[in-house]
């Protein structure tokens, strides 16, 4: 099963929020990384925040995987940081190109 479903407490971001994830994405699901925008590479995901969908990525920093996750999503699950939320997330068949667009 490519969906993974996981627990993880909403940390605040460079640029926005998101999860530690507790797997290699690469490893898991047998992809390889992509271009996501210049000088970022990651993984393209359709993923669920407390059954919230959202499109996003999962990136490398400090040798650790991270779910980005937008703020409006966020807000939509009634999840703050520093709170736990359930996530699930699976590989985007999407363009890579855009991780973030939630479609409307």
């Amino acid at each position: 099963m490519l969906t993974k479903r996981f627990q993880a407490e909403l940390l605040s971001g460079h640029k926005e929020n998101a999860v530690q994830v507790p797997f290699d994405p690469g490893a898991t699901w047998s992809l390889a990384a992509q271009t996501l925008r210049p000088g970022r590479r990651g993984f393209p995901v359709v993923a669920s925040l407390n059954g919230v969908a959202f499109e996003s990525a999962i990136v490398a920093r400090s040798g650790k995987f991270w779910l980005l996750v937008p703020a409006t999503v966020s807000e939509s699950a009634k999840l703050a940081l520093g709170e736990v939320g359930s996530f699930t997330a699976a590989p985007s068949i999407s363009s890579p190109h855009s991780p973030s667009n939630t479609g409307g």
